[in-house]
């Protein structure tokens, strides 16, 4: 109930907002020789301080006084400066340009170090939503796409995006500006889980392997920015039929209205799937999800977008374990969950300003039988943030807001109950201070507040870059990064403090059209990480060090899409119960991947395979005096799929076949030892392989165009 009153107060301000003064609305777009749209164009009136900057799909709109005949100023580094007089007499004035590349100019540089961007409105792109439906071995997941880029690392038995010595409860997933507080579905013993949302739902990925924005926190290593798609182009329908599941979705367009509404619901149950391909664990219940989304998009002006999205998931699964520690018992694991994730967004331009509003309510509830004990937990977090950006002068920048967060955590084991709340604040301020096309400088800080710690931070951010080339650059990045604990140490905080990392990150990239390299040096250090023994403290610390390495070519070879990953990383712990400081359980030395795609243009189909590696992973054996002292075999996996687009009836359709670990390569994630440490037994994968065939069909959108160019 609070949340909802929180959601309608926002509304309330959104159409209470006060009306801008009766001047002359001037309004346009902005685009290439391309026809392309420009974004952050500045755009105003000669000798005024009347003017704006054009948004991401290259429209501007801004008032002003002035009257009679003016001239109207577009300009943007790398164009060619357009001056179009008009004659303003009040009435509301439309003008459009179309803007030159210089030739002779080269392009701006940007901030790069730390971040992959992947967005359909910068140069700079790396995955884009095909790119990870069609990666083989994502299986459609966005994680499981993430996994391919450089600084992730291979853990198959744990949910999560595991980056540079982090966990995966480091790496936080933020959906337009609102964090996600469960992007994964609920937690099975030593099966990873997959993310809870479609790529297509997406327009824009910021994967930060470091280094990241002030505009974010809590996330010691890594942050995933996420920006949902605006108005589709048209009205469509979708129906999905997979040996897992059906789906079906409808997104109503009005396009005079500037408005557009959809829904999309879905249902696996993996029970025919899991009768013909032998499973490692006993289902007592086979998993079966049900789910399904609304949204809803309007434009409030020729700037301003107002957004909802709302999700809903339920899950019912139950297994048995072979107990280790006995002859015949097994372990019953029942789990039944319950997901909800709501978010509104809000932005507008006035004038030189942007302003982004946003508010989420997130749910989700566990409950869970372990044989005869009984555990439930429901979490809930309502939140909100509002930030305001501006240009100054030609490209600089400054930004600042803040955000508060009010979590609820209520856990039951058997008859005992516990629970805490916390509420947190965040401010944050950042500017982008352009020197010359070739030098930016990107300066920052972050200021945090917990009640359930009783604990402030400031996180200073500092980035520059320098551009070395026409398509080549060069960026350094450091930062303070801070994030609460996780949830077990908070129901009983006893004065334990936020856990702390530092980021130094040396970046060099040469991007084009359809050619990306990369390379990164970095060097991490860990302080007041939690450690329970002696006794529950932040005394834990460590560090992580290594050099990632990037390559992709979409040139070379006709119709041929790849990528090259490689990670070298160098990392140690002291932190829980480990007795000194050491590699953790969830890193290796090295990871490499290797992503090949083909698209055949005259049957329509598109093949392709991975090929990722990894080298052993530490692991606990309690026959071996050195802690942590034994590595894993390396870790070997050979992805393959195929896709073939034709048309049924009035349909778009993709089939779609892929297999994982083709070749059944033995994949060994670590060990669990009986409490005598005679027996143990190995911990891996739930089948040495997986098959999955699907056929998509969109009823009103076409998506042969952009199959095509994205292979050329």
């Amino acid at each position: 109930m609070k949340t909802l009153k929180i959601i309608c107060l926002f509304l309330l301000l959104l159409l209470a907002a006060p009306a801008v003064p009766a001047q002359t609305a001037v309004s346009g777009t902005v685009k290439d020789e391309k026809k392309a749209q420009v974004p952050g164009a500045n755009v105003f009136i000669k000798n005024s301080y009347d003017g704006t900057s054009s948004d991401a799909r290259g429209n501007f709109s801004f008032n002003t006084s002035e009257s009679g005949a003016m001239i109207i100023v577009c300009s943007m580094l790398g164009y060619e400066t357009v001056e179009k007089p008009v004659t303003i007499s009040g009435a509301a004035l439309s003008v459009d340009f179309i803007l030159k590349e210089k030739i002779s100019e080269l392009d701006v540089v940007v901030i790069s170090a730390g971040t992959i961007e992947a967005s359909d409105e910068k140069k700079t792109t790396v995955l884009k939503p095909l790119d990870i439906v069609t990666t083989a071995g994502a299986n459609g997941d966005v994680y499981g796409a993430l996994k391919t880029l450089p600084g992730t690392q291979q853990v198959g038995e744990s949910e999560g995006l595991f980056v540079r010595g982090g966990t995966g409860a480091e790496t936080k997933t933020v959906i337009d500006g609102m964090l996600v507080h469960n992007p994964f579905f609920s937690s099975v013993p030593d099966i990873a889980q997959r993310g809870r949302f479609s790529p297509f739902l997406f327009k824009g990925t910021v994967f930060s392997t470091g280094g990241y924005s002030a505009q974010y926190g809590q996330g010691l290593s890594s942050v995933l920015v996420l920006e949902t798609q605006d108005l589709p182009d048209r009205t469509s329908s979708t129906l999905a039929l997979s040996s897992v599941g059906v789906g079906a979705g409808h997104n109503q367009l009005w396009k005079e209205k500037g408005m557009s509404a959809g829904f999309e619901v879905n249902y696996t149950n993996l029970a025919p799937y899991f009768a013909l391909v032998k499973q490692a664990q006993e289902y007592v219940r086979n998993p079966q999800f049900t789910g399904g989304s609304v949204n809803f998009r309007k434009k409030t002006s020729s700037t301003g977008m107002l957004k909802f999205y709302g999700y809903f998931n339920t899950g019912d699964l139950a297994l048995k374990r072979h107990d280790i520690d006995s002859v015949d018992h097994k372990s019953l694991f029942d789990l039944r969950n319950e997901n909800v994730y709501t978010n509104l967004s809000w932005r507008e331009y006035a004038g030189r300003w942007r302003i982004d509003l946003a508010s989420s309510y997130s749910c989700n509830r566990d409950r869970i039988l372990l044989d005869a004990d009984t555990i439930s937990g429901i979490s809930q977090l309502s939140q909100g943030r509002a930030m305001a950006s501006r240009g100054i002068g030609t490209r600089s920048q400054v930004r600042f807001g803040g955000e508060y967060q009010y979590l609820t955590e209520d856990g039951r084991f058997n008859q005992y109950t516990r629970g805490f709340y916390d509420n947190y604040g965040a401010g944050f301020v950042e500017t982008d201070i352009y020197f010359s096309p070739k030098l930016v400088a990107r300066a920052g800080g972050r200021f945090e507040s917990s009640s359930v710690l009783a604990r402030t931070n400031v996180a200073p951010r500092a980035s520059l870059a320098l551009r070395t080339g026409r398509h080549s650059q060069a960026s350094l990045a450091y930062g303070d990064f801070y994030q609460k604990p996780d949830r077990d140490f908070l129901y009983f905080p006893g004065g334990i403090d936020y856990e702390k990392a530092t980021h130094y990150i040396l970046n060099y990239q040469v991007v084009t059209d359809s050619l990306t390299f990369r390379v990164e040096l970095y060097h991490k250090t860990y302080d007041q990480l939690v450690k329970t023994v002696p006794v529950l403290s932040n005394a834990g610390d460590g560090y992580a060090r290594g050099i990632d390495v990037f390559w992709r070519d979409k040139k070379s070879f006709r119709n041929v899409d790849y990528w090259i990953s490689y990670t070298y990383i160098d990392t140690k712990r002291n932190w829980r119960d480990y007795p000194k400081p050491v590699m953790p359980t969830f890193a290796a030395d090295h990871n490499a991947s290797l992503v090949f795609k083909k698209f055949f243009p005259k049957i329509r189909t598109s093949a392709g395979f991975s090929y990722l590696y990894s080298t052993g992973r530490p692991y606990y054996n309690p026959n071996n005096p050195e802690f942590l002292g034994d590595r894993t075999y390396d870790l070997h996996s050979l992805n393959l799929n195929a896709s073939y687009l034709t048309r049924i009836g009035k349909a778009f359709t993709v089939v779609v076949l892929s297999v994982t670990n083709v070749p059944g390569f033995s994949q060994v994630y670590g060990y669990r030892y009986s409490s005598d440490g005679l027996r143990r037994e190995t911990i891996g994968p739930p089948a040495k392989r997986m098959i999955f065939a699907g056929l998509f069909m969109s009823f009103g959108q076409d998506r042969s165009r952009e199959v095509l160019n994205n292979n050329n």
